[in-house]
């Protein structure tokens, strides 16, 4: 989604590097996942209740903190979930505006009152230090999560994710640069009619994953979301600079990228980039994976379950 409304919406063009772009959009469930035997919930929120987010909570042990990203349903993680509920209490966030999941805040803001959403669940389910894992803009917000409020992560791991995401127009861009872009880019998602909009989704899907199927599910996805929460949290996203608090951290973060020769990013272009916008955080953990697009969970299924398993150790 991003690649396609910013090409359409914006005067100069996007870095044309499919996996890159495809970093900020999250909008799709991989069919591996979305088809899982889905378990039934065996405990809730409890007395948490929220118009920014809920959370459908699955399994017993240790608590996994499951984010999805923009336009992304909480389905992302669903095999996952599944998998893990055997020896963990994982619980499965879903954001409000999302595939379909009611907004009623316009065009206010997005990720800082969602992140402090998050903290309030944590407290209010009396979580201890719990493992929180995110994809794409659900990445940053941990990260933003772990940075506000160290006390209640035990540690972080973001799925194809960075802490300044327009740092993807170049090193030395600015939150307050990239600001006109962002404003362009959420007039297009504004402006465009249903079937122009269908049409970015389906051009955009193809760099995300690989398989058609998925693809399909993407559009889906991103469809059935509310438009003023995607130019809301797409605003948001492109602005949001974490970078100035990594020194600070003391939560232990481990950074999975995305690396394909075959339509996605270059191994050497990955490595630069992440290493370039991690540079600051004390002993972060950055792990490559080949052969991937964006959806690292749904490209490769196998790596990507033995890295989640390592961080859970």
């Amino acid at each position: 989604m991003f690649h396609a409304l910013l090409r359409g919406a914006c005067a100069r063009p996007f870095p044309k590097v499919a996996i890159l772009v495809a970093i900020i959009t999250a909008i799709s469930v991989s069919s591996r996942h979305a088809h899982a035997e889905t378990p039934q919930p065996q405990a809730s929120a409890g007395a948490f209740a929220s118009d920014r987010l809920s959370v459908e909570v699955i399994g017993s042990g240790p608590d996994v903190i499951l984010i999805p990203g923009l336009a992304s349903a909480r389905e992302v993680w669903r095999s996952l979930a599944a998998r893990l509920s055997a020896a963990h209490r994982v619980h499965l966030v879903q954001l409000s505006g999302f595939a379909g999941e009611p907004w009623s805040h316009g065009d206010g803001a997005f990720v800082a009152p969602e992140v402090e959403e998050l903290a309030r669940y944590i407290r209010t389910a009396g979580l201890d230090h719990p493992a929180v894992i995110g994809h794409s803009m659900g990445g940053l917000s941990g990260l933003l999560l772990a940075q506000a409020h160290p006390e209640l992560v035990g540690r972080l791991m973001s799925v194809d994710s960075l802490p300044f995401f327009s740092a993807m127009y170049g090193p030395q861009v600015t939150a307050e640069q990239a600001r006109p872009f962002a404003d362009q880019a959420a007039t297009g998602i504004l402006s465009a009619d249903e079937a122009t909009f269908r049409a970015q989704q389906a051009q955009t899907a193809a760099g995300l994953v690989r398989d058609p199927a998925t693809r399909a599910l993407v559009v889906e996805w991103s469809m059935a979301s509310d438009r003023r929460a995607l130019a809301a949290a797409l605003k948001d996203v492109m602005t949001t600079d974490a970078r100035p608090g990594l020194a600070g951290m003391t939560t232990p973060v481990t950074a999975v990228y995305a690396s394909d020769a075959d339509g996605g990013a270059p191994a050497a272009m990955a490595d630069g980039l992440w290493a370039h916008e991690y540079a600051a955080l004390p002993g972060v953990k950055l792990v490559r994976v080949d052969g991937s697009r964006h959806f690292i969970m749904a490209d490769q299924p196998a790596r990507f379950d033995a890295l989640i398993d390592e961080f859970l150790k």
